[in-house]
This record gives C-alpha cells, structure tokens and sequence, in this order.
C-alpha cells in the first residue's frame, strides 16, 4: 500500500425534508441535487407510522440493476411488469416502486435502528415513481422517491454501504 496516497474520497447523500432535496456528495461537497419527494405524513421513526425516517441510514441493498425504466417492484422483486397509465388504472391502491431500489438501514440504536423505530424493517427506500407522481413535495407513505431517470443515475454512481443523511 502506498502510504503517500490520500484514501479515496466516499460519496455519501444527504436528504433535505425541507427543502425536498437529495444530494449526493463528496467530502461533503455537493455533486448533484435531485428533486425527491418524502411522505406526506412527515419525519418520524415508529414502524407503522408512514413518515420518513431521520438520522444516520446506509445504503443496505441494492435491487434492481439493468431494470427497465418504469419496470415494476413488489416485495423487492421485478413483477415483469411496466409502469403504465392503464397498469396504473388497473391497480388504483398501489404504490409504485419502479426502476431501482436502493434499501436504506438506520445506523442509530433507539432512533432508526432496532426495535419499533427500525428503518430496514419498515422497508424505507429510495425508489423511482411514475412520471406523474409530484417531486419536489411531501406525498409518499415513507419512501424517498425519485424520477426514473435520477434514480437510475444515483443507482449506478453509489455502493452498498454509502451513508444516507436525511434530517
């Protein structure tokens, strides 16, 4: 190993409730910014309660790679299916996973991680959505979501294991 060498900058991502906003970084130096769009029931923790997780997360598990865009998730699977106006008419109740999963974990025992505030076990994502979803304000059940395209371009620029700010 040469000693002289500087280790290699990680990216992380930082995710702004406020502001609707995800970053992906470098050294804490902004790279992108992405229009996203957290719940509509707002920042909480407790299983059950549909709002976004805050605090510390990783990137557990990445699911989906050379997907389709708009192709269909269920349980972490790819029905086969593509997103669609009449598949979506079809199924008026579903909540749309599409294109790619990057499956978040808390890191903070008693915030985001373990017990009833768990985040991998309440299955919060960042996830594509239909194009005809609104971005850019609160109007999921938990989830980040992003346009197709941007989650295709954040999927393929981090690893498992990239830390996920989201405050």
């Amino acid at each position: 190993m040469d000693r002289n060498r500087a280790p290699a900058a990680r990216l992380s991502i930082r995710i702004s409730l406020a502001a609707q906003t995800l970053t992906l970084e470098r050294s804490g130096r902004a790279l992108k910014t992405y229009v996203v769009s957290t719940s509509k029931h707002g920042a909480g923790e407790t299983g059950g309660s549909f709002k976004t997780p805050r605090g510390r997360h990783v990137i557990r598990a990445k699911i989906g790679a050379g997907a389709p865009l708009n192709g269909v998730f269920r349980g972490r699977r790819a029905t086969g299916e593509i997103y669609t106006a009449e598949l979506a008419r079809a199924n008026p109740d579903r909540d749309w996973i599409l294109t790619r999963i990057l499956w978040l974990s808390g890191t903070e025992i008693g915030r985001n991680r373990l017990g009833p505030v768990d985040t991998m076990r309440r299955y919060i994502y960042i996830h594509g959505t239909p194009d005809s979803e609104p971005l850019g304000s609160p109007s999921s059940i938990g989830c980040i979501r992003m346009a197709n395209s941007d989650i295709v371009e954040l999927f393929d620029s981090v690893a498992a294991g990239t830390i996920v700010d989201i405050a």
